[in-house]
This record gives C-alpha cells, structure tokens and sequence, in this order.
C-alpha cells in the first residue's frame, strides 16, 4: 500500500499540438480509492497509464511511496493493472492464470497455490480454478483478473474501465464487489471510468478530467452538491442538472416569463462579479411540477416513467429552452401537455456565463 502524487504531472503523444494530461495535480491517500472520470479524450486513461509506467511523464513528476516514478519502468513499480478486455490466457486454467505472474517471478510452487487459494476464497472462484476462461461468464472472467493482481500484493490496482464489457446488471453486481473486496484489502486503487454513476458509486473522491485537465477532485457528495463549475454540474447526476444562461433582474433572474427568486447573497455575489446574465443549475429532484400558477410555464417533450418515480423533459413555453423535472407520480403529466413548473425545496447553482467556474 502506498500514498501516490501526481505534481504537475503532463503528457503529450507524438504529432499532437496539445497535451493529453495537462499539470495533473492529485494527493491520493494510502488505501484511498479514486475514480478518474470523464467523457472521451478527457485524459482519464493517460493519466493511469502514466502511473503504471505505460505513458511516458513528460513533464513534472508522479511519486509512489514518496519515490518519483519518472524513468522507473513499469516492471519496477510494484502496481497491478486490471484492463476491459481481461487480458486471459485461453489455454490455461483459472489457476494458472492467476499464478501466472508469481511464477515468472519464481514463487515457489507452494506459495503461489496458497496466494491463488485465498484469492480464489476472496473472490468467489474456487469452484472455478481448474476451468478454462472460456467455460466462464463475462464477470467471471473479470473476477480472475482481479485474482490475479491481487495474488502479487502490490502497492497500487490501477484499473482500466474494467467493466465496459459487462451487460447492465453485471456490471452494477460487480461494481459492488469490486468496491467492498478494495475496502477489505485496503489498497490503493485508481479506477478509470467514463461512468459518472460508477465513479459516484465505488470512489471514496473522483477527479473529473476534460480535455486534459483536473476539473475537480473531491468526494462524491461534494461533486453533486457543490459543483466547481457548469461542466462538472452537467457531468455529474443523471439525468443532468439542468443548465440555462439567463438574464439577471432585480430580485433574481428571468426564466421565460417567469422570475426565480435567488437569495440576498447570492444576488450580491452577481452584483459583484457585474455581469448582466448567468448560467443558473437547477438540479431535476429540485423542480417539481404544480397545477398553481407563479412558475415556469412548460411544454412536455417526453416522460420517462421509472416505476418508482418518473423524469418530465419539458421545454419552457416559445423558447427551445430544455428543463427535466423529476415527479414521484407515476402519470405525472402525457406527450405536449402544458405544465407548470416551480423549484421545490434544494440548492440554485449560479456559474459565471464566460468561464464556467462557480459563483459563491
């Protein structure tokens, strides 16, 4: 186990005019686990292979243990990589697959048969050691992956969107087990996904990258409910926060023909940024649908009926303005119908309308 540190950390491949990891910094704490997450080209996948010694660090520094890892092959960085795509040799069992690597490092043959048994044990696999991959299931397979990092005890998992190959509700049982067996082991895991629900799921804090660049490391709580800035609020949540650049009025701002009233400090904090419209974020759970007048009038473009709950996508009345609002009813409203929405109970986000970047 181990505490590792990206400072400054870049990366830039051949024939490109920009970096791929742009000054990373991250503090990751021994036993933490992390999620680096956004959407394609954001860098996540750079960034973890720079950590495992497969992308060279152009410039800064990434430390394991305190030790720089600049010019330290990969081999020598005592990290387990856990890919998609499994990465099993069909032609030996689970067994041997599994004790692959101890034994290209001469472990004795005892040692390895009681690491690949209690991994085995950790992992729910016993029954499975003598099969080959292919008599397995897609999480099978993935859970002898993780068997055999785990057999070589080392310092850090790094772990590759390693359920993409897994239907819905394989992946959503493998998550699981994935988080609960890194809290057991206690290693520090840096897990890469360009899931915005995993990366909420299984972090203990999650980095959102985009286009190279650390946009917020914090824990998940934090990430919903103070985003830094409009790209993290529109990333984080689904269905997404609602995101509109409004006009500012006296007593807060315009949205279609209807004021949202904003508090006193809030309003203070527009004032003192002196910008005549702002990007306001309203969370979908925050917006409710009411038969009283006073709110946002709406024109209802879809409904999309969870069982427990239901998402109204609407569009506010003459505009192409999108709002979502979330309704415990099940028959909340039907396809163009006119509904009135209001903000319930819950926090208004305010974003500068040029930067993005949070308004306190």
């Amino acid at each position: 186990m181990a505490t590792i540190t990206y400072e400054n950390a870049s990366c830039i491949y051949e024939n490109s005019d920009s970096l791929a990891v742009d000054r990373l910094n991250l503090d990751i704490e021994d036993g933490e686990f992390i999620v680096l997450v956004g959407p394609s080209g954001s860098g996540k996948s750079t960034a973890l292979r720079m950590l495992a010694g497969l992308e060279d660090i152009d410039e800064g520094h990434i430390r394991i243990g305190g030790q720089d890892m600049v010019g330290v092959p990969s081999k020598d960085r005592d990290i387990a990589m856990v890919f998609q795509n499994y990465a099993l040799y069909p032609n030996k069992t689970v067994g041997e697959n599994m004790a692959f690597a101890l034994k290209m490092r001469g472990v004795p043959a005892d040692v390895r048969k009681k690491k690949v048994e209690d991994a085995a044990k950790l992992l729910d696999l016993t029954q499975f050691l003598d099969r080959k991959p292919a008599k397995l299931s897609g999480g099978q397979r993935q859970r002898v992956a993780m068997g055999r990092a785990i057999v070589r005890e080392p310092q850090v998992f790094c772990m590759d969107e390693p359920l993409s190959n897994l239907d819905a509700k394989l992946r959503v049982q493998t998550r699981t087990q994935i988080a609960a067996l890194q809290r057991r082991l206690g290693t520090t895991t840096v897990y890469v996904t360009h899931d915005q629900v995993e990366a909420m799921t299984m972090g203990d804090r999650v980095a959102v990258l985009k286009l190279g660049q650390l946009q917020q490391f914090a824990s998940p709580t934090e990430l919903y409910d103070r985003p830094a800035n409009a790209f993290v609020a529109g990333f984080i949540g689904s269905p997404a926060m609602n995101l509109m650049t409004v006009p500012i009025v006296a007593d807060g701002v315009r949205i279609g023909n209807s004021v949202l009233e904003l508090e006193r400090g809030q309003m203070t904090a527009l004032h003192r940024e002196d910008i005549d419209t702002v990007t306001v974020g309203i969370r979908p759970e925050h917006l409710e649908l009411t038969t009283e007048s006073g709110g946002i009038d709406a024109v209802v473009d879809l409904v999309e009926a969870l069982g427990s709950e239901s998402y109204v996508y609407t569009h506010i009345d003459g505009t192409d303005q999108q709002l979502v609002a979330r309704s415990l009813s099940r028959t909340p409203a039907r396809l163009a119908d006119s509904v009135t929405l209001r903000k319930g109970s819950g926090s208004v986000h305010l974003f500068h309308p040029e930067t993005g970047e949070r308004i306190e």
